[in-house]
């Protein structure tokens, strides 16, 4: 009877930290040969938080919660042994790119997006400076609402990284941190654990500064490639660019977020591969990117990322606004 009043007495906290950090909501797509989606999948739907909440209420979870919650005690426990040592006082902050791959069109994404906002704006991760990069997924855009940020690139870069992680298929919202760690995109815990590791990994210095000659449409930008010092890279790395635009807003007329406002954190609005380079230390190189018209420059930046082209692991990034 005490292990199961200790356990119903902590029954609602428990049931907040499963509902935010293990029970998200997820979108599993299946893609068809012509692109299209084929199948989707979602690990708990209004229907079923009903059903979580009510089993969370009943005597049937009193013994669990106490052996969850020991579990938890030593997992927590152990947690500082899979993360990389506190950097040193007065370490200058790495760069750590997390990109979250995302869709106006899914209904679980919203929450994903404000976390990878929060992250980007409050910049509150030890020894990190999160670069976030939101890139919209076309392939829910057939399915009530199409997600005006949306690009073929990002649905390809999604399925890029879905070959490297050997994942079955791709998902919304999936953040992605420095190329390297993937995971459901809602989780907070995993996300600030991720970046944290990612800040005390080596990374190639990159300068990223404007260039004399830039023009307001095309502005230019050079882009410098120090020694990589630590790094041993396996071959090839590819140089990308991304320019971003924070402070974005939608209010959503269909589809499963219909009559949302949604808000974003910064949006890709464009990404390509710049340059393929088989030993980039020492690289000096001269980058021109293109503005739309509708874009604000203020909330306009440039994003330069050098990843190992087998992995497709981060070693290095640089961002600045125009």
């Amino acid at each position: 009877m005490l292990v199961c009043g200790l356990a119903a007495g902590g029954i609602m906290g428990l049931r907040s930290f499963l509902l935010r950090d293990f029970l998200i909501p997820l979108r599993i797509v299946r893609l068809s040969s012509d692109g299209r989606v084929s199948r989707t999948q979602t690990t708990r739907n209004v229907e079923g938080t009903a059903v979580t909440t009510k089993f969370l209420q009943t005597p049937l979870l009193c013994a669990a919660t106490a052996g969850l919650a020991a579990f938890l005690v030593v997992s927590n426990s152990g947690r500082t042994d899979r993360t990389a040592a506190p950097r040193e006082p007065g370490t200058a902050l790495r760069v750590v790119v997390v990109e979250l791959f995302t869709s106006e069109g899914c209904s679980s994404c919203p929450p994903a997006d404000a976390l990878l906002k929060r992250l980007s704006e409050q910049q509150s991760v030890p020894g990190a400076r999160i670069v976030a990069l939101e890139e919209h997924v076309d392939y829910w855009n057939h399915l009530g609402w199409k997600d005006p940020y949306s690009r073929n690139e990002f649905s390809q870069r999604q399925s890029d990284y879905a070959q490297v992680f050997g994942t079955d298929g791709v998902y919304t919202p999936q953040m992605v941190v420095d190329g390297q760690n993937e995971f459901v995109g809602s989780r907070s815990l995993a996300a600030r654990e991720a970046i944290e590791k990612a800040a005390n990994q080596p990374k190639t210095e990159i300068i990223l500064v404007p260039s004399a000659n830039s023009s307001p449409a095309k502005p230019a930008f050079e882009v410098q490639i120090k020694n990589l010092g630590e790094i041993s890279v396996p071959g090839e790395t590819e140089l990308w660019i991304a320019v971003t635009e924070k402070g974005l807003q939608t209010d959503v007329k269909a589809g499963e977020n219909s009559g949302e406002t949604l808000k974003h954190a910064a949006v890709v609005r464009s990404l390509r591969k710049f340059d393929t380079l088989r030993d980039p230390g020492g690289y000096n190189h001269q980058i021109q990117v293109a503005i739309e018209p509708g874009w604000k420059k203020e909330n306009v930046a440039v994003v330069v990322l050098l990843a190992e082209k087998s992995s497709r692991k981060i070693i290095g990034a640089a961002a600045t606004a125009l």
